[in-house]
């Protein structure tokens, strides 16, 4: 993996109008680029991937009484149909969980069912990665499934194997990094690097996010992950050393 530390730059792909913070990573022998949204981009293979879409999850839990804006699907779908009109990707692969649940799709709004397919149809080879919440992507959406996908020596996978597997890029795990500066402290999404690994991080508009200094990132790992932060508008490598546990884990330690 390359060196974590190097700066993010700017993309422009063919025919766009804009430009998208992106971060170069060599992974495997494999040039990547970390999208400031939560992406990731292969180019040599036109390929886009993203990870936990989880789709519906605000209706699922609206039928536990908690009641949350039912939007999350749609807000989800815009960011993704903004990155496949940018990148104008070859593939697309999502990486599991892109389904709240096996009844997710039957809850989506017609509009938002719509929106989804016709995302797939634009797109030459949309490959649906099995998740532990839906080990069943819905067929009749378009797209192919598989368990894992291996393709220019990586393998693509929802979640993460413990010990050394070079050139595994996983989900799962929602990483998100804390650090302190000027005063104050932040915690945002973020990409979780180890040697010639990666996990992305949830792209759903609702997901929230497990703390990289959490010990299930060390049994992936082997040790506390380097990241490349989510900002606004630009992406911040950060080393290990420089990351804080959230306070529920402090007190864990206590």
């Amino acid at each position: 993996m390359t060196n974590p530390s190097a700066p993010s730059s700017e993309t422009r792909s063919p025919g766009a109008s804009t430009r998208r913070a992106v971060t170069a990573l060599t992974l495997a022998g494999v040039r990547v680029l970390a999208d400031v949204d939560g992406a990731l981009v292969l180019p040599d293979s036109q390929t886009l991937v993203v990870s936990d879409l989880h789709f519906e999850k605000g209706s699922s839990y609206a039928a536990t009484g908690q009641l949350l804006p039912p939007y999350d699907s749609r807000t989800t779908l815009r960011r993704l149909g903004a990155l496949i009109a940018h990148y104008t990707p070859r593939q697309v692969i999502a990486l599991g969980d892109s389904f709240h649940d096996l009844a997710a799709e039957a809850r989506m709004d017609a509009h938002d069912r719509a929106a989804l397919q016709a995302l797939v149809g634009r797109v030459e080879d949309w490959v649906w990665i099995e998740g532990n919440h839906d080990p069943h992507p819905p067929a009749h959406l378009g797209g192919r499934v598989r368990h894992t996908l291996e393709m220019q020596g990586l393998r693509f996978r929802h979640e993460p194997l413990e010990g050394d597997h070079p050139g595994e890029i996983a989900g799962h795990l929602h990483p998100c990094a804390k650090v302190s500066g000027q005063g104050r402290s932040v915690r945002r999404r973020c990409f979780a690097l180890g040697p010639d690994r990666l996990i992305l991080p949830a792209f759903g508009a609702y997901t929230g996010g497990l703390n990289v200094c959490d010990e299930a990132f060390g049994v992936v790992f082997g040790q506390r992950p380097d990241v490349v932060i989510l900002g606004r508008d630009k992406l911040y490598p950060v080393g290990a050393r420089r990351l804080l546990p959230d306070r529920s884990q402090l007190r864990a330690r206590l």
